[in-house]
């Protein structure tokens, strides 16, 4: 095309200006030669443990004040090390690290079961608002059906499920566990699931490895004689076959339950990392299908999770348990071709018998096998922690991070419809630039995250919550660009102002 052609296809605008020094860019209005790289896409978890106060809070009946605190390190902690998500207990033991109707405040909170924090807030929805701030998905992590932690002390409060409906409830070892064979626990369990879901601003919902309890070193069955007699005896399933059944139905129903609700809300699993002994063939250990009733494998391959994080807590070299080797097994039976987020644990990554180099060399193996796009790590206080090997440890996955944010793979099964590009203004100031976008129509699907991004020599991302519309940026810059991502983790095309200053005002060029 000639180039007084070329040329004429192209307006200065300088009297598009919605105030002084002020541009405008509408959606769809390609507005700049300059092209912002594409965020990387990785799932960047940290699990924060409540049960037992292992990750937080630090002790129970700590001020309100305090928790927060401490809740806000946290979380700070991981904005800084550049992770995505952060997966919060919010129910150990039949109890709530929310305001609930259905169970009891947790005792791991204020130190009484029962007993609401003082000044009142509620850490769930505090969690939710300060995680959003930062950049974070907040994962909404429940134990189905432990009823009561061996680290219980004091009283049981008068509204435990041991307390109104004791004849759903087993002791089975140091622990209350609830019978995943009673059809009154499975409304009961889902009821606390989808109270959460619907009444809050969650990202998504996580089981971990707990379903029938370890039976390891108790010499007796799980006591569940009375809901076999009432639903399984008269069935064609073994007792065992019926167990496993149990936990199928409810996982299955779960994800239905989400779906119908809120249809971005995630929802994870995070089992034992062996399915079963043998399978791959070199692989020894525990047998959660036989063991726990969990036949983890079949939640996959059916696609009743959106995501899927077994708990890979084991060396490269370690062959009767290699992660690498799990690590594959797992990808083969993802057959529906949802998300594959190893659970990796820090905790033993920091001590003195793993080399310093095994979890970011784990990291980079994940990344390498395919259909794999992420990871958790186990747990916040180790991976946050002032011991000299976490400090390492942290220096070393923000090099392999190469210190720049991620956003949180797509789910396409969730909703395919990308985001339209956003409006953006732009003018500067005396020390750089403000921006204010917006997304265009009524009718487009809703914004989760902004990613703003700045190029002054080399591009910058940031990305911020749905809530942001503006920023103030420090500094002169060659470009801006502002690209939305909605709740299915679809990106719009980005609106790319380039920065080129004419006397007084902003150049802004458009195509006819």
């Amino acid at each position: 095309m000639p180039s007084e052609e070329l040329n004429m296809r192209y307006l200065f605008l300088g009297t598009l200006l919605l105030l002084p020094s002020w541009g405008r860019c509408a959606a769809g209005s390609p507005i700049s030669p300059a092209v912002p790289p594409t965020l990387a896409r990785e799932f960047r978890g940290v699990w924060i443990a409540t049960v037992a106060n292992i990750d937080w809070p630090s002790k129970p009946g700590l001020t309100t004040a305090q928790q927060k605190a401490e809740l806000i390190s946290l979380l700070n902690h991981a904005a800084q090390l550049k992770l995505n998500a952060v997966i919060f207990q919010v129910r150990p033991a039949c109890d709530a690290f929310y305001e609930s109707k259905i169970e009891p405040w947790s005792e791991y909170l204020t130190g009484v079961m029962g007993k609401a924090p003082e000044p009142f807030y509620d850490p769930l929805a505090f969690a939710l608002e300060e995680a959003h701030k930062r950049g974070l998905e907040l994962h909404a992590w429940f134990n189905p059906y432990r009823a009561l932690h061996k680290s219980h002390s004091g009283n049981i409060s008068s509204g435990h499920i041991s307390r109104t409906h004791p004849q759903l409830v087993r002791s089975y070892g140091e622990y209350l566990w609830l019978d995943p064979g009673e059809r009154e626990v499975q409304e009961y369990s889902l009821r606390v699931v989808m109270d959460v879901v619907k009444r809050y601003d969650i990202d998504g919902v996580q089981f971990d490895d707990y379903f029938y309890p370890d039976p390891t070193g108790l010499n007796r069955e799980f006591p569940d004689e009375a809901s076999w007699r009432k639903y399984g005896l008269s069935g064609k399933l073994s007792r065992a076959d019926w167990r496993r059944e149990n936990v199928n139905a409810f996982i299955s129903r779960v994800y239905t339950s989400i779906k119908a609700a809120k249809p971005w809300v995630k929802f994870g699993v995070a089992p034992f990392g062996i399915w079963r002994p043998g399978d791959p063939p070199q692989i020894t250990g525990f047998d959660a299908y036989s063991k726990l009733f969990a036949d983890s494998r079949k939640w996959l391959a059916n696609g009743w999770v959106d995501y899927f994080s077994p708990q890979l807590y084991w060396r490269t070299e370690q062959k009767e348990q290699s992660f690498p080797v799990l690590l594959d097994w797992w990808a083969q039976q993802n057959v529906k071709h949802r998300h594959l987020w190893p659970g990796m644990t820090a905790a033993n990554a920091i001590s003195q018998e793993w080399a310093p180099n095994e979890l970011p060399g784990q990291v980079r193996l994940v990344r390498k096998q395919p259909g794999d796009d992420g990871f958790i790590l186990y747990n916040a206080s180790s991976l946050f922690g002032d011991a000299a090997r976490a400090q390492e440890l942290r220096r070393d996955l923000t090099a392999t991070f190469n210190d720049q944010p991620a956003l949180i793979p797509a789910s396409p099964w969730l909703g395919s419809g990308a985001p339209l590009k956003p409006n953006l203004l732009t003018s500067e100031t005396s020390s750089g630039v403000r921006l204010v976008w917006s997304a265009p129509g009524t009718n487009a699907p809703p914004v989760r995250w902004w990613v703003v991004q700045t190029k002054s020599g080399d591009w910058k991302a940031e990305i911020l919550p749905k809530e942001a519309t503006s920023d103030v940026l420090n500094g002169r810059f060659e470009a801006v660009a502002v690209t939305a991502i909605d709740r299915a983790g679809n990106a719009s095309p980005p609106q790319v102002v380039e920065m080129k200053r004419h006397p007084a005002q902003q150049r802004i060029l458009l195509k006819n």
